[in-house]
């Protein structure tokens, strides 16, 4: 098995030590957030760091490199307090990748790649056409993290939208069904499929040995 210590880490080539970090962590979630600016012109980016922060109430958080160039989703949804998480399937993940490319903030990604911009009724940032789960998001905070300038922005999930045969009569989301993706690092996507569930685990009772 191949050792880094954390001087062998700071020493690696940039885009080699990138990736190595970025993939060492496992599979991520794989998202497209869209947004709007104030006078109307859409945005969405693909994420792969989407994170469940508790259920009652519905918070979800995902974390945002450093600002010190424009990020047109953090702006956007500072300047609205609204914005869509979508998840990524098969049949849209060359489509989904590309929107990590640095357009202009007059550049919808809408426009340069084959994702359709979809409204929900009185919800005001683009939903994802097709995404099998589409969440409507409310902000509420953000957090600095100082030791990498990174920002963790925290919402509301206050509307929820899934396709119907995706949801088992307790309620879990079964994502293999609608083909969504995985993000393996900063470029590898992949494709999941639920093998098996296990129920709520209460411990054992133990034998004492005498």
């Amino acid at each position: 098995m191949k050792y880094f210590n954390e001087s062998d880490i700071q020493a690696l080539n940039h885009i080699y030590k990138i990736n190595l970090i970025n993939s060492c962590s496992g599979y991520k979630s794989a998202n497209l957030i869209g947004s709007v600016s104030q006078d109307g012109k859409e945005n969405v980016a693909v994420f792969s760091s989407v994170t469940h922060i508790g259920s009652s109430p519905a918070i979800l958080g995902f974390f945002l490199r450093p600002t010190t160039v424009i990020r047109n989703t953090y702006e956007n949804l500072k300047a609205t307090g609204y914005y869509t998480i979508n998840h990524i399937h098969k049949t849209i993940i060359s489509d989904a990748h590309h929107t990590s490319a640095k357009y202009d903030a007059s550049i919808s990604e809408f426009d340069v790649t084959n994702l359709e911009a979809e409204y929900k009724p009185e919800f005001k940032a683009p939903f994802v056409k097709h995404a099998p789960v589409q969440l409507a998001m409310e902000f509420v905070e953000e957090y600095d993290i100082k030791a990498n300038n990174t920002i963790l922005v925290i919402g509301k999930v206050v509307g929820l939208y899934v396709n119907d045969h995706l949801i088992e009569e307790d309620g879990f989301i079964n994502l293999s069904k609608a083909e969504v993706a995985a993000i393996n690092g900063l470029d590898g996507y992949a494709v999941p499929e639920t093998k098996t569930r296990f129920g709520y685990q209460r411990p054992k009772a133990l034998e004492i040995k005498n």
